[in-house]
């Protein structure tokens, strides 16, 4: 079978340095462009020297040269790493090439831009208004597991931090097993910040530090909220207290909630395993899990606690892979037929 060309939009940025790793690895997936309007016609392997070996002679292209790339394939899987706000517009210039082209590319976005079901819902958020509008019915947005079938043409991301709050809320949720008022306090690590110093996430800052920040106002909330209310049929409420960690990847959150009824933490296991045991990616361990077990792969581990009134349910994933790239890759998976975890069972890094 001949591999699907694929583009990454988000130039030097840390998720898509992130895709073009796992595209490296991907049987059925070939980079054929990535976009930066900022560098066009430098090089992948400056940017990105981890990836030297794989991307060599390989050139950061303009929106005019990925365009024309769209114009020419028939076939193409398209990530938008881009930043919210960008991103939309991008990708509706992007599909209106290959409508006119009589061509049907799978596109993935990574950013915010279509996260949310309405401009409206969107600009109350992010205070201007949505790039794309019309697009936002030709996307589905929730965690891979919370999607049984697709019915869009393409798929959005949930953002790092809002995969790691779901995967652990949505069971108890969707099972009826609390009331819908969740305590969220989740770490991240500096590469969540993205790729560019700024005072208060730079790495040399955080180190050897722990603070909040934005807590109870993180605008991720609403996007948990609105990403919950799709996957479980429920309308709940996350009071969410974001942490910077002074380390590089992962994300670490705890999900606090009372029962509805006492229930044995045992059960709570049993129910967890048995509502993630089609999926290659999550699963429930006895122990509380740890970021070394996760990081800079597309798994993600929960644990669970409980006090019979109490259920906290913790949840780890790194914010590249599986809360980004690597999510992402199962949503294109899914798109273009492939079997949803198809180069993306490369083990934790462990030691990092």
């Amino acid at each position: 079978m001949a591999r699907v060309p694929t583009i990454v939009l988000g130039g030097t940025g840390l998720v898509a340095g992130e895709l073009l790793r796992l595209i490296a690895a991907h049987p059925q997936l070939e980079l054929a462009g990535i976009l930066s309007d900022g560098s066009p016609g430098a090089s992948v392997a400056a940017a990105f020297p981890h990836l030297a070996a794989t991307y060599p002679d390989t050139l950061f292209q303009s929106q005019a040269q990925i365009a024309a790339l769209v114009r020419r394939e028939r076939t193409a899987a398209i990530f938008g790493a881009a930043p919210h706000g960008v991103s939309a517009a991008l990708i509706d210039s992007l599909l209106t090439v290959a409508e006119q082209s009589g061509h049907a590319p799978r596109v993935v976005d990574i950013s915010a831009d279509f996260r949310y079901a309405t401009a409206a819902e969107y600009q109350a958020v992010y205070q201007h208004p949505h790039g794309a509008p019309a697009r936002l019915g030709q996307f589905s947005c929730a965690v891979p597991e919370h999607l049984a079938s697709i019915r869009t043409p393409h798929a959005a991301h949930p953002g790092c931090f809002a995969t790691a709050i779901l995967l652990a809320a949505v069971p108890l949720l969707a099972l009826d097993l609390i009331e819908p008022q969740l305590f969220v306090s989740a770490v991240t690590g500096s590469s969540g910040s993205g790729r560019k110093p700024t005072e208060g996430t730079h790495h040399p800052t955080r180190h050897s530090d722990l603070y909040a920040y934005n807590p109870l106002a993180h605008r991720h909330a609403a996007e948990v909220a609105a990403c919950a209310r799709a996957a479980a049929g429920v309308q709940a409420q996350f009071a969410f207290v974001p942490h910077s960690g002074p380390f590089a990847r992962g994300i670490h959150a705890t999900v606090q909630a009372v029962l509805k009824q006492p229930v044995e933490r045992a059960l709570l296991l049993a129910r967890l395993r048995e509502y993630y045991g089609h999926s290659p990616f999550v699963t429930v361990s006895e122990d509380p899990p740890r970021l070394k077990e996760i990081v800079a792969s597309n798994y993600a581990r929960l644990g669970v606690a409980s006090d019979g009134r109490t259920v906290a349910v913790m949840s780890v994933l790194d914010n590249l892979n599986k809360g980004a790239a690597g999510g992402a890759m199962q949503w294109m998976n899914r798109l273009l037929g492939f079997p949803q975890d198809t180069g993306l069972t490369a083990p934790a890094a462990g030691w990092t």
